[in-house]
Order: structure tokens, then C-alpha cells, then sequence
């Protein structure tokens, strides 16, 4: 018969175990913690839509204005002095797009990837003829021109009289004596689509900020910006 274990061997073989091991629950948040970090988060949301609302009205505003610069009222800055003193060099004009340019008007146009600026004198189907003087005759009168600066014959190769081509203007700069205008064969007339504007306002220098003269005048028919 087998002999069962004496107390002393039972104390002995009792199973050892490890101290229990223990959990602390962290405490709730309180309200105040709780409104707390939902104003931080409402502030975050709301800088984030200010700023993307910002960043796109910006861009919107930019993008119009571009387009408007562009496309209907070119802003340029003047280069050289044949438009002296109606304009000089490093003022800055705005130019308006469209539209009938008389004779006196003030315009801009493409020329061999620059922009000149230079007056108009006379229009299609007009006869120009110009004295060793410098006077100049639009159908076989002379045109008062209070604007010009040092009348000279200045650099002119073309046969005069002559007749301005159809669909084209002929143009001159207000210092006849260093002006290369449509006196000259390398510019001659202008077509009318290389015209960028016609200047109407003056933007710079702010004491001379303001609308813009051209001396329009009409003209009896016989049947990286540079000036």
C-alpha cells in the first residue's frame, strides 16, 4: 500500500507563483481638459480653411488681373526718348486694347519682338509729305502738332509723298530728330494687327499719375517697352 506524503513533503512541492502583478488605471480627462483640447482643434481647423480660403481667393485675384493685363489693358514700361517729352524714359503707361486709333493717338506695337510707342500721323489712304524742316503734311496740309519735340527730316529713306498702304498706320515719334519711325523703310506703316494699345493712362511717376492726352484729331481722307 503506498504511504501518502508527510506534511513536511507537501510544504516542500508546494507550487511557487509569481507576485501578481498590478494595472493602473489612468483618471478621465475632466471637462475642462475635454473643451480644452476642442477649441485647440476647432482653431486648427478653422486656421487651416482661412488660410486655404486666402490662398485661393489670392490666386483667383492674381489670375484675373493677369488676364485682364494681358488681354485688355497692357501695363508698359517706357524705354528710350523719342517720345520725349510726352514721355519719358522709365514711366509707366497702361494701354487699352480694340477699337479705332485716331490720328494723334498714342500706340503701342510689336516690332521685331520688341513694343514701340510712337504717335499715329495719318491712316490709310492718307498722302504724307514732310519738309526739309520738318513739317509734315496729311493730304497736302499741315498738321498742327504741339506734342513734337525737335522738328527734323530726321531718318527718312521713303519716297514721299506717300501714300499709307491699306489696313496700316503711319507713325512718328515726337523727337523727330532721333526717332526711327515709319520715315524709315526698317519700320515703315504699322499694321494694324501688330498694335498692342492705345495708351490712355499714365502710372508712373505718381506726380504725373492721370489720364493721358493723345491730341486726337480726325483727318480728311483724299477720296522688355521701347520708343
Amino acid at each position: 500500500m503506498d504511504e501518502l506524503p508527510s506534511a513536511e513533503q507537501l510544504k516542500k512541492s508546494k507550487p511557487k507563483y509569481g507576485k501578481a502583478s498590478t494595472v493602473r488605471r489612468k483618471g478621465r480627462p475632466s471637462n475642462g481638459q475635454l473643451s480644452k483640447e476642442r477649441k485647440r482643434l476647432r482653431y486648427k481647423s478653422d486656421f487651416f480653411r482661412v488660410l486655404r480660403n486666402t490662398i485661393f481667393t489670392l490666386t483667383t485675384v492674381s489670375a484675373v488681373a493677369v488676364l485682364i493685363a494681358v488681354l485688355l489693358l497692357p501695363v508698359l514700361r517706357i524705354y528710350g526718348k523719342s517720345m520725349t517729352p510726352t514721355l519719358d524714359e522709365g514711366n509707366i503707361v497702361i494701354s487699352v486694347k480694340g477699337g479705332k486709333f485716331d490720328t494723334g493717338d498714342v500706340i503701342a506695337f510689336y516690332y521685331n519682338n520688341k513694343i514701340l510707342v510712337k504717335r499715329v500721323i495719318a491712316q490709310a489712304g492718307d498722302w504724307v509729305d514732310i519738309t526739309k524742316e520738318g513739317n509734315v503734311l496729311v493730304n497736302g496740309e499741315i498738321i498742327e502738332e504741339p506734342y513734337v519735340h525737335n522738328k527734323a527730316f530726321g531718318e527718312c529713306d521713303i519716297e514721299l509723298p506717300y501714300q499709307v498702304p491699306e489696313d496700316r498706320v503711319f507713325v512718328m515719334g515726337d523727337d523727330r530728330d532721333v526717332s526711327i519711325d515709319s520715315r524709315n523703310t526698317s519700320i515703315g506703316p504699322v499694321a494694324k494687327e501688330q498694335i498692342v494699345g492705345r495708351i490712355i493712362y499714365r502710372i508712373w511717376p505718381f506726380d504725373q499719375f492721370g489720364k493721358f492726352d493723345n491730341y486726337s484729331t480726325e483727318t480728311a481722307s483724299p477720296s522688355e517697352t521701347e520708343h
